[in-house]
């Protein structure tokens, strides 16, 4: 996709609570195995005891209007995805999130496409966006909380660790002199691999009926037997590729522009990106990998968002500057981001 006017990234927020779950501590009390942990790479994960996910959407939607400038009236529609609970259950999260941070002109979406549903949600909004007349903002949101007995956060899943965060990315179109620019989003899937998370397991008539603990490894193992993992990993670098390749092409860059400055990865555990992410990337693009994730662990659906936060925060790029932003998620699906720094005024 890409936008058919400038769409400006005006301000973002990556919110994590204040508590650290340690790698070392979880190895001593026998919650992670010490090698799953040395392939992991997270020394630590963000922990939210206290405050739900849609409270901590709250706080970082907030950060984004504030450091903005914009009031939370102006905001035309509010994008919340998810990926793990969010605490009552049968509810939007969305209405809750536009109504406390008093987005009252908002039209409230709920997004939920797994860890990729942070992306999804902004590629949502540019379409809105492209819907409407004259100066308007999409505010997305992200959050997500893995909190125990019902989540492990070390042990539910293969290759990645889950920290909770929540993320908020405020949009306008047109784009205004210092913004940063989403020159494209581009999204591809594989809907066959969805029985990677499903498993042999019937059809539930409730939550965790099939499993007390959410546990992917199972589900995964279970589609193993059944497949091998010779076809999705070269569905993945299929994926990989198809998603960078067609990424460029809605922007118009070739592979080895040299304004290209990184390509981030997703927030996933060290040596799945080793294995299976960088070695694709090497053979696509001229710019280098980068990880920003080895601190927080994977985000559910915030990983792209708290990408784009990064990447502001840190100045990651000059003037004219391009960056490309990579997610995946169950299902599976993969999106590329494209933004450019503004050029120098």
């Amino acid at each position: 996709m890409r936008p058919t006017a400038p769409v400006g990234i005006t301000s973002t927020a990556l919110w994590l609570p204040s508590k650290r779950d340690s790698a070392t501590s979880a190895v001593a009390e026998q919650r992670v195995e010490k090698n799953v942990a040395r392939d992991l790479g997270h020394p630590r994960l963000p922990v939210a005891y206290d405050v739900s996910a849609p409270e901590m959407a709250v706080h970082a939607a907030h950060q984004a209007l504030c450091s903005s400038g914009v009031a939370a009236a102006d905001v035309t529609v509010l994008l919340h995805a998810w990926m793990h609970y969010q605490g009552h259950d049968l509810w939007s999260p969305a209405h809750y999130i536009a109504d406390q941070i008093g987005a009252h002109n908002a039209v409230p979406v709920g997004i939920q496409q797994i860890c990729n549903g942070g992306a999804a949600a902004l590629e949502l909004a540019v379409a809105r966006l492209a819907m409407s007349e004259g100066p308007r903002y999409a505010l997305v949101t992200t959050a997500d909380r893995f909190t125990a007995p019902g989540f492990d956060r070390w042990r539910s899943d293969y290759g990645a660790a889950y920290g909770d965060a929540a993320t908020a990315a405020l949009l306008r179109q047109p784009a205004s002199a210092g913004d940063l620019l989403l020159r494209a989003l581009h999204t591809v899937a594989a809907p066959h691999l969805e029985a990677m998370h499903r498993g042999t397991d019937p059809f539930a008539r409730l939550p965790r009926e099939n499993s007390t603990v959410i546990d992917m490894r199972r589900t995964k193992r279970a589609y193993l037997r059944h497949h091998g993992s010779t076809p999705f990993k070269k569905a993945n670098r299929d994926m990989i590729r198809c998603v960078v390749q067609g990424a460029l092409c809605d922007a118009g860059l070739a592979a080895d522009e040299p304004r290209i400055r990184f390509v981030l990865l997703p927030r996933l555990g060290r040596k799945t990106l080793e294995d299976a992410w960088i070695p694709t990337l090497r053979d696509l693009v001229a710019a280098r990998p980068v990880d920003w994730g080895s601190d927080t662990g994977h985000l559910g659906t915030g990983d792209l968002p708290a990408g784009l936060h990064e990447v502001l925060r840190h100045s990651a790029l000059g003037p004219g500057d391009i960056g490309l932003l990579l997610n995946a998620g169950a299902g599976f699906t993969w999106s590329c981001a494209v933004v450019e720094a503004p050029a120098a005024s």
